[in-house]
């Protein structure tokens, strides 16, 4: 199993990044874990949010590999519990179909309908906003978080 976190743009906040570069080792070894940085699409005066999620959208498919299974971190997901989170990566883990398990966080306008068609399921994290950078981390500690609840590890205040 091999697990990707794809996102569009880097990491500028050095702070978030030390956060981020906190958990990344902290994960188990077992899961293949990589995070993978896309480019900014650029803009100009007459770029869209329809251009952005397309150009995005472009984007995102040169990484995603038919037996995939596509997580869209999106408003609009469905939400769980860090327990509940958990109990769903360890079933998707086992399922000896999916090869990768990859979890894509899209740039300010969402994403593009071609990459909402590629998904098997949307996950949010909140019904308020954050920024793009903030939810990497965010999900990045929701793993680390996951892999502890699924190894017996003491879990908040159990």
């Amino acid at each position: 199993m091999r697990m990707n976190l794809i996102c569009i743009g880097k990491t500028d906040d050095k702070e978030i990044r030390n956060l981020i570069s906190y958990y990344l080792p902290r994960l188990p070894k077992h899961w293949n874990f990589e995070m993978t940085e896309l480019p900014d699409v650029k803009s100009s005066k007459n770029s869209t949010a329809d251009h952005f999620k397309k150009e995005e959208g472009r984007l995102f498919l040169q990484h995603l590999e038919p037996g995939d299974w596509n997580i869209l971190l999106d408003e609009k997901g469905k939400q769980y519990t860090s327990r509940e989170f958990a109990s769903k990566l360890d079933r998707q883990m086992m399922n000896s179909s999916i090869k990768r398990i990859n979890f894509l966080i899209g740039g300010a306008y969402g994403f593009s309908e071609e990459i909402y068609q590629k998904a098997q399921e949307k996950i949010s994290l909140s019904r308020m906003t954050f920024t793009h950078q903030m939810v990497r981390l965010f999900i990045v500690e929701q793993f680390y978080r996951a892999h502890q609840i699924l190894s017996g590890k003491p879990y908040h205040n159990d």
